[in-house]
């Protein structure tokens, strides 16, 4: 590969890597991962660098992984082992949302041609017919991103006698699901740092896209947005449709708090500046499994929580008190409803009770436990016959197992957390060293605007899910045990390092490549300032990173 690479511009380097990406699929949760990590191996073995220094390029497996997918990392070793870290995932999203076009979603110019010619959608057709842009799957998120930080691979370890520091580059798989690679990584980081490497900062490249239509900025970001899987697990009381006002019906009670919660933009955080993103509903399922007249049972829901400065606690108890509210507006209408239904009818009255019980998952485990129940037993039965499900429905039938062993039956709300959960990572604006970083930004984003007439703009947290996140550890031991409590089985489950995330605290910076429709099938990237302007951006920052004391 390093011949076909050697004597081209930055531009035409990106560009052919990231068209050889981009033909090889990596799916995630597929082979396709561990294979394109063998690609980007093969690629990075071609180096002058690391041919000379075959040790300085490594892989670490997924411990456990049915794919084999593993992580690559390649140092560049400078003058002292003050690093910068930099990273990117090389898992992609399926291309079922490609339709007839599926076998033709790893081919940029055939998707050019056809998007040029393409009356369903005038910006698209008018992006492909500029020629400056490319299409396909991974093409933004983020075959690109690997381009470029293989480009930048290759320029630094041309000159690595004169860094000021040393350099690691990682490309893991897992982004897009549940953040294995990076996990993984943690380990492999804190063995570099034990062992002397001392990290200044991370530099991930994940997509940028217009915010707005007609927004032309470039945003940088100097953090990560956190992510929670806030969880609900109703458990009501049936009756037959002919009793229907006497029963506790999970799918009234699920409805109610999903309209108090999904789309809410009164949750949003209030960050001055900031892009942020209100909580959203991504299940909401009944339990039954058959057709009869019988009410739902059980009722299972989560959310997509976005989280900034907020901490997995002040959700929780956001949380509860929310569903609180929405019992108890549910238990006054359904009494009130029912005494209407049987004056109306002329029944005698009868004593019936809609009260549900809202209580977090750490709650529920303690009374449980001092009913002398064996919890311990129940958990890791049930985690066993799930072996191999998804890591959400193990955590619901868990919770569920937990509420069967109630005697009493009661109707209840549970609250917990399920994967994945992922930290937010910020740069520390308020420290010296934070302050020096965004000094080197703007310095060098200054410079580049003044050369190309970009716009940027910085920011504190990269709005989406990131890697990035990992790095990173802001929460108190008080605040994270509320998360650690709340998540049945979390060492099976979701063993994520968070002792050593605290102790890495990386801060995550992104420089990201640029384009549109990032997950959809006229996903593409804009080539100008993906290809030419970024890599010198992040050259240019990754230089003057390196003299910060």
């Amino acid at each position: 590969m390093y011949s076909e690479l050697q004597g081209k511009s930055v531009y035409d380097q990106i560009e052919f890597l990231t068209k050889a990406l981009i033909d090889r699929e990596s799916y995630n949760n597929t082979d396709g991962e561990r294979r394109k990590a063998e690609q980007i191996k093969s690629i990075i073995a071609t180096f002058p660098y690391f041919q000379q220094n075959p040790g300085n390029l490594w892989t670490q497996p997924v411990p456990g992984d049915e794919h084999g997918r593993f992580n690559v990392f390649a140092k560049i070793s400078g003058k002292s082992e003050r690093t910068l870290l930099f990273h990117a995932h090389l898992d992609t999203v399926g291309t079922d949302d490609y339709g007839i076009l599926k076998p033709a979603a790893h081919d940029p110019e055939f998707l050019e041609t056809f998007f040029s010619r393409y009356d369903g959608d005038e910006k698209v057709k008018k992006d492909a017919q500029s020629g400056k842009w490319m299409f396909g799957r991974g093409s933004l998120d983020m075959q690109s991103g690997i381009a470029v930080h293989l480009a930048n691979l290759l320029y630094f370890s041309s000159m690595s006698e004169e860094l000021e520091g040393s350099l690691l580059f990682l490309f893991n798989p897992d982004e897009e699901s549940e953040h294995a690679g990076m996990i993984t990584a943690i380990d492999e980081l804190y063995r570099l740092k034990m062992e002397g490497t001392q990290f200044l900062a991370a530099i991930n490249n994940d997509f940028i896209s217009p915010v707005y239509d007609g927004d032309c900025k470039r945003y940088i970001y100097t953090g990560a947005a956190g992510k929670l899987l806030p969880c609900f697990y109703i458990a009501g009381r049936e009756a037959h449709v002919g009793d229907i006002l006497t029963s506790i019906d999970t799918t009234r009670i699920a409805s109610h708090i999903n309209l108090r919660v999904n789309q809410n933009i009164g949750l949003l955080e209030d960050i001055e500046g900031e892009f942020v993103l209100p909580p959203s509903c991504l299940y909401l399922k009944d339990r039954k499994n058959v057709y009869n007249v019988q009410t739902p049972l059980e009722t299972r829901m989560y959310f997509n929580y976005f989280v900034y400065e907020k901490t997995s606690k002040e959700v929780l108890e956001e949380l509860l008190d929310i569903a609180k509210d929405s019992v108890m507006e549910l238990e006054a209408s359904s009494k009130e409803t029912y005494e209407k239904y049987r004056s109306l009818q002329d029944f005698p009255e009868r004593e019936v009770s809609w009260k549900v019980e809202v209580t977090a998952l750490e709650d529920l485990v303690e009374d449980l436990s001092k009913k002398g129940l064996n919890l311990e037993k129940v958990m890791n039965d049930t985690l066993s016959e799930m072996k191999g499900e998804d890591n959400r429905e193990i955590a619901f039938a868990i919770v569920e197992a937990l509420q069967k062993l109630d005697p009493d039956k009661t109707p209840r709300v549970i609250i917990f957390f399920a994967p994945p959960f992922l930290p937010h990572n910020y740069l520390n604006n308020e420290n010296e060293y934070g302050k020096k970083v965004n000094s080197v930004l703007k310095a060098c984003l200054e410079k580049t605007a003044e050369e190309t007439g970009e716009e940027f703009e910085i920011k504190r947290f990269f709005p989406y899910l990131a890697d990035g996140s990992f790095l990173s550890l802001h929460e108190s031991d008080e605040e994270i045990e509320a998360f650690k409590d709340n998540m049945p089985m979390i060492e099976q489950l979701y063993p994520v390092p968070i002792d050593r995330i605290r102790e890495l605290n990386i801060p995550s910076i992104n420089i990201g490549v640029y384009g549109k429709d990032g997950h959809q099938w006229t996903e593409r990237v804009y080539k100008p300032y993906t290809f030419s302007t970024l890599p010198e951006i992040i050259r240019g920052v990754t230089k003057e990173l390196l003299k910060i004391e």
